[in-house]
């Protein structure tokens, strides 16, 4: 019997390839081709002795794929059981060497560095220089090939490219490698220009070493100042180490209260800057005349915002009707000052109205634009699915040294893990019909006296509203204009109590449903009170306050409720936590510390901020004030929440918090607050007696009296007031541009909606190209198998003795 050919899988060079290299990594096609000709090949091989391309049965020591092509040969512990030959294609293939080999990594990481140094000149891409790095079926009998001789040629010219960088591009190039540190550090130390050759280049140059070593000092000095100034900002931030720390030891959902609040320092900020700008520094460089009395400071004025503080720019009365060129007295007949001709053409009416327009505007597309990337960053397109695997095998900075500071990455990694387990657990089993029918009347009842409670606190302030206008002299006392105030906070602290007393009836599955349940209830609240009051303010105060200034009287209302409001938020810090944590420690003798309450807290300060853009057009500064109440209570809470509270009983992954954070701030709190100022600016009469407006029938006017003095100006501005006509009086670019912000809004959801399905069917994509592989592979095993059992079965029926088949014969 003739011997068997050898088994070797061995694809011939190509005619058409001229210097019988490989082909390139770049030509993904040739590399799949090259493996599909393989595999026919060997199938024809295989046909050719008679056998066919089946998989083996199941033995006793494997289990078979049972008819599933799809399927691997395992081994007694599922592992799959391949050939040698089998894995060494298995480590050629393309997918097994991108990224892993060192070779690919340097091929890629030079031609970025030819690239950085020379844009604009054309030179040989890498594939020109050597053999590519990803090995190919080509030219290898199933062997691999370590490159020894390219890699090494790469890693030389990788060096010397690194050497032609400057210092900053070779560290950002390093840094992106994906390579170990300790090759990173090898090529950083090859790459660095020898101490000889600079000097040969500074001497090229004509450069003394005493001058140079002057500037190389001169530049470290500076360069460590700035690091030292720049560190000393950072140091100055509430949120630098707190915020990290926080999210360590009591998760995303009690986290993301002082993420709002950092974010409500920056409108905060934004909202100021104009209004410092325009408005209040240049009324205090022009002061009006001072009035005949001017009252003494008393103290109460800190807390009644009366008194001395109505003489200043912190409300609109202060502020003056004329161009500030020359300040005037006002006319004791109310007359508008006349303007010099040649001051100053800075018209305080227009700049007041135009500024405060403007940061409202800013505001506004701040606020949609924060609201937007918080919705792509919550509701990602596409699904979470393997965030555990990242959370655990991914999470940890391998470059953290310091001890605290791994300490509390350990915590917030610990954190993230119960969050994402918690989810696990929300898992219900099926309800019966009764227990349905319990839980929607129980929750039905307490929706009944929650809503009951907020109707009952909202005829508490309307009654008490209509006291204070009836009661004589209620505007003249000091002591007496607390009144309201204190009324409204006092509902606004002992109704969330009652809510979350009720919340304990419910008995939610998910805490998140919880704080949203909560966060609901008290914002009705909340809005409600404030729909009232400004009823009051904008409804009633303006009748009765015909000979006084009712804008001076709104503006120290608003001041007075976010006084009291940071007062009470103090008083329940310290009540609310501290004392309760005592109780319960020393007389209770439990363990448990309270929980920080999140809907309470975060609804407080949107109804601080809803506050300060109310009063924003009657006191300037009331956004100063709404800075430095934030960043008091940030430290408060801070320090409130690490000594008096503990983490949730329940721990729960916030992802959405602050996407519904931003949202209340945006709908409710400052589309109300527009509603208020458009309507206390295009319908209500301004005082005759303080003001910028004082003059004029609305505050509104302003702006079509400067535009009439633009038509009598001549025809080289005589664009503004077609722009004013055209534009801003007329309705159908409003409506215009109202509709094609609803297209684009219409356009992105359906753009959002296409990628969703392309994701899905590049996913699907995916798997069938995985089943394909393990498909081929599984082929490709069965040839080989198929090949060794034949060739073993040659060869024993080779070594068999020819005396045997004689005896046979005989015995026949």
């Amino acid at each position: 019997m003739a011997q068997p050919p050898v088994f070797v899988l061995s694809v011939p060079e190509t005619p058409d390839d001229p210097e019988g290299q490989e082909p390139s990594p770049y030509d993904e096609s040739e590399v799949h081709d090259s493996f599909y000709q393989l595999i026919q090949e060997q199938s024809r091989w295989a046909a050719e002795e008679g056998l066919e391309l089946q998989q083996r049965e199941p033995g006793p020591g494997a289990l078979g794929a049972l008819g599933d092509d799809h399927q691997a040969l395992l081994g007694p512990e599922g592992v799959p059981v391949h050939s040698m030959a089998t894995l060494r294609i298995l480590a050629s293939m393309p997918s097994r060497t991108i990224g892993r080999s060192r070779g690919a990594i340097l091929s890629q990481l030079y031609n970025r560095t030819v690239r950085l140094r020379r844009r604009a000149a054309r030179r040989p891409q890498l594939r020109d220089v050597g053999r590519s790095a990803r090995p190919s079926l080509r030219l290898y009998d199933l062997e691999l090939d370590p490159l020894v001789l390219e890699e090494e040629e790469k890693r030389v010219l990788l060096v010397k490219e690194l050497q032609g960088l400057t210092v900053a591009q070779r560290d950002h190039v390093l840094r992106g490698m994906p390579l170990s540190l300790a090759e990173k550090r090898c090529l950083r130390e090859e790459s660095r220009t020898p101490r000889g050759k600079r000097r040969a280049r500074q001497g090229g140059r004509g450069l003394p070493s005493c001058c140079s070593q002057l500037q190389d000092s001169c530049v470290l000095a500076l360069h460590n100042l700035g690091l030292v100034l720049l560190s000393g900002l950072q140091a100055l931030k509430p949120w630098r180490y707190a915020l990290k720390r926080i999210g360590g030891q009591f998760g995303s959902s009690v986290l993301s209260y002082f993420l709002f609040l950092k974010t409500l320092l920056a409108f905060n900020a934004l909202l100021l800057l104009p209004l410092l700008a325009f408005i209040v520094g240049v009324q205090a460089a022009f002061p009006p005349a001072p009035p005949a009395s001017v009252p003494a400071f008393t103290g109460l004025e800190l807390l009644t915002g009366g008194g001395r503080f109505a003489h200043t720019v912190l409300y609109y009365g202060y502020y003056s009707n004329a161009t500030l060129s020359q300040p005037c007295a006002s006319p004791p007949d109310g007359g508008q000052c006349p303007p010099e001709a040649g001051g100053l053409p800075y018209n305080m009416p227009l700049a007041y109205l135009f500024t405060v327009g403007v940061a409202f505007f800013i505001t506004c597309i701040t606020l949609v634009y924060s609201m937007s990337r918080s919705f792509g960053e919550s509701y990602r397109v596409g699904s979470t699915s393997g965030v555990h695997a990242i959370s655990v095998f991914c999470s940890w900075d391998y470059k953290v040294t310091q001890k605290w500071a791994s300490r509390l990455q350990h915590d917030n990694i610990r954190t993230q893990l119960k969050e994402l387990l918690a989810v696990w657990q929300l898992r219900r089993g099926p309800r019966s019909m009764c227990w349905r029918l319990r839980r929607v009347a129980v929750l039905g009842l307490v929706w009944l006296l929650c809503l009951g409670t907020t109707l009952g606190c909202t005829v508490a302030v309307y009654s008490f509203s209509e006291l204070m206008i009836k009661s004589p002299g209620s505007t003249e006392r000091e002591g007496a204009l607390l009144a309201l105030p204190l009324v409204v906070c006092l509902l606004n602290l002992g109704a969330p109590y009652l809510y979350r007393g009720l919340a304990a009836l419910e008995r939610h599955d998910s805490p998140v449903l919880e704080v949203y349940v909560a966060i609901c209830r008290n914002l009705i609240l909340k809005m409600v009170t404030l729909g009232i009051l400004c009823y009051h303010w904008l409804g009633r105060r303006v009748g009765t306050l015909r000979d006084q200034c009712w804008e001076n009287f709104v503006g120290q209302e608003l001041y007075r409720l976010m006084v009291m409001d940071f007062l009470f938020t103090l008083l329940d810090t310290l009540f609310g936590e501290l004392v309760w944590r005592l109780i319960s420690e020393r007389t209770l003798k439990r363990r448990g510390k309270p929980e920080f309450d999140i809907a309470g807290n975060v609804l407080e300060l949107i109804y601080g901020q809803t506050l300060t853009w109310l009063g924003v057009l009657f006191s300037p500064l009331l956004p100063a004030m709404q800075i430095i109440k934030l960043l008091l209570l940030f430290y408060v809470k801070k320090t409130s929440l690490m000594a008096n509270c503990q983490a949730p009983r329940r721990p729960w992954k916030a992802s959405h918090m602050s996407t519904v954070f931003i949202s209340l701030l945006c709908f409710p709190s400052f589309l109300g607050a527009a509603i208020f100022l458009c309507y206390a600016v295009w319908q209500v009469k301004p005082s005759s007696i303080c003001g910028p407006f004082r003059t004029l029938d609305t505050m509104y006017e302003a702006g079509k009296v400067w535009v009439r003095h633009l038509e009598r100006a001549g025809p080289r501005v005589s664009w503004l007031p077609w722009i004013h006509r055209y534009l801003l009086e007329n309705t159908f670019p409003i409506y215009l541009v109202s509709a094609l912000l609803l297209a684009v809004i219409y356009l992105n959801i359906q753009v959002v909606k296409g990628q969703r399905k392309v994701i899905c069917l590049l996913k699907e994509q995916i798997s069938n190209e995985g089943e394909d592989k393990i498909f081929l592979i599984n082929k490709l095993q069965s040839v080989y198998e198929r090949k060794e059992r034949s060739r073993v079965g040659r060869t024993e029926a080779a070594a068999m003795p020819p005396a045997l088949f004689t005896d046979d014969g005989d015995t026949w």
